[in-house]
């Protein structure tokens, strides 16, 4: 059996216990001694015998065995009175494992219901708990320190090729189809609106003019040649040199003429990137193509290698400043922390999702919580030495109870005296 130190709060209910139960046994001595008194006095000559004095102990008889019996009906609840086995009495340790069973129930029934539980939750601000708690340089250093724990199990799942497999399985399904051509539009509809895409036609513009000076002398005998086989050998001596000068002149001047941001060329190349974006939004083909051909990338035995170097690279990174407390990635966690303990204290957004959350959470366990609390009550109370659950439960009402004794010897002392007093009056009979 269990056995429970007692408390201080249960020392000062048992010293108040024990104070009223003496009151009440003083009152029941105090009514035992008047009728003694009763009978005494005109025996010794103390008094002369009469109705008043009939009536006195006739009510003193009588509130002797209201007291009496009370004492013996509250008694019997939680012992046996004076240590006889009498049948029905120690009620509540003989029926402690369906006290325990019920009182389970009731708590868990008429306590926590989903309606005491709403009313708890709106008064509890568990947003600001919840900050408070992150606040603490203790929570943010435990989380710190378990997030970094885990990189090495989450880089070994990523290696190991389950993150991967799994990254496999999903990626056909979104760039096998038109699925992703939506966000290629996207992106590159950002890269316009940000005139980026100007950026790229610089870039080959100047790869095209340094080109042709590198290349100026190739050129110039290329068109040599290509006048050559088209007008003769003698023309092409004659002007071949000439109209390779004016082409690569002409060349160079366009692309001067392109190169400034206002030019038509540049305008025009705007229009044609927007057209395209449009077309991969609106043509279902055009979507696929695009899909296919980021897949045939990605596939790519090159790229593949090209991967692999730089995942071992990221990883020797991670796993040397994880090592280091003060690391950048432990300064990350924690400035994430910081920050959503802010927001849960100043976003309203993120404050009702937090308290859906915890509420939709609370609600969907409360079946199994009201079973648990019913099963471990139960537990607990069947637990109990039979002695130790009926100490207990006198502790929490005994004190009511001895008002049960102060009632029953006042109001059969007040009833006997009473029903003496309308006998007498009434019949003239005796009721000694």
């Amino acid at each position: 059996m269990i056995v429970y130190p007692e408390s201080d709060a249960e020392k000062a209910a048992r010293k108040t216990l024990k104070r009223y139960q003496r009151a009440a046994t003083g009152l029941l001595v105090f009514m035992g001694g008047l009728t003694v008194a009763g009978y005494a006095a005109p025996a010794a000559g103390w008094v002369k015998d009469g109705f008043g004095l009939e009536m006195l102990r006739a009510g003193a008889r009588a509130g002797v065995v209201g007291g009496l019996a009370d004492w013996f009906a509250v008694v019997a609840l939680f012992r046996h009175p004076m240590g006889l086995p009498i049948p029905h009495t120690a009620i509540l340790p003989a029926q402690k494992e369906r006290l325990g069973r019920a009182l389970g129930r009731f708590v868990s029934g008429q306590v926590f219901t989903e309606k005491e539980v709403t009313r708890v939750l709106e008064r509890v601000d568990i947003p600001s708990f919840l900050a408070n708690m992150l606040d603490e340089p203790g929570t943010r250093e435990t989380i710190t320190r378990s997030l970094l724990s885990s990189m090495p199990q989450m880089l070994d799942r990523l290696e190991d090729g389950r993150a991967s497999a799994a990254i496999s399985k999903a990626l056909p399904h979104l760039v096998g189809g038109n699925s992703l051509a939506p966000i290629v539009a996207k992106a590159l509809r950002s890269l316009v609106d940000d005139d980026r895409h100007q950026e790229v036609l610089s870039y080959f513009l100047s790869q095209i003019k340094d080109g042709l000076q590198a290349k100026e002398g190739a050129l110039r005998g290329i068109i040599e040649d290509r006048v050559r086989e088209q007008g003769g050998r003698l023309l092409g001596w004659a002007i071949g040199g000439s109209i390779a000068t004016r082409v690569l002149l002409a060349a160079s001047k366009e692309l001067e003429r392109v190169d400034p941001q206002n030019s038509t060329l540049r305008e025009g190349f705007t229009a044609w990137v927007r057209g395209q974006i449009d077309r991969i939004e609106t043509d279902p083909e055009r979507g696929s193509e695009i899909s296919q051909t980021i897949m045939s990338v990605l596939s790519h035995e090159s790229v593949v290698v090209w991967w692999g170097d730089i995942w071992q690279r990221f990883r020797r990174l991670v796993e040397e400043d994880i090592e280091d407390p003060n690391g950048r990635i432990a300064s990350v966690i924690q400035e994430a922390v910081d920050r959503m303990a802010i927001q849960a204290r100043q976003d309203p957004a993120l404050r009702q999702k937090i308290m859906d959350g915890v509420s939709k959470a609370t609600f969907k366990a409360l079946p199994f919580i009201r079973e648990q609390m019913a099963d471990f009550i139960a537990k607990v109370v069947a637990g109990w030495d039979a002695v130790q659950i009926a100490e207990k439960l006198e502790l929490r009402v005994g004190k009511e109870l001895q008002f049960v004794r102060f009632n029953g010897t006042l109001v059969g002392f007040g009833v006997g005296a009473a029903l003496f007093a309308v006998l007498r009056l009434l019949f003239g009979v005796n009721a000694q």
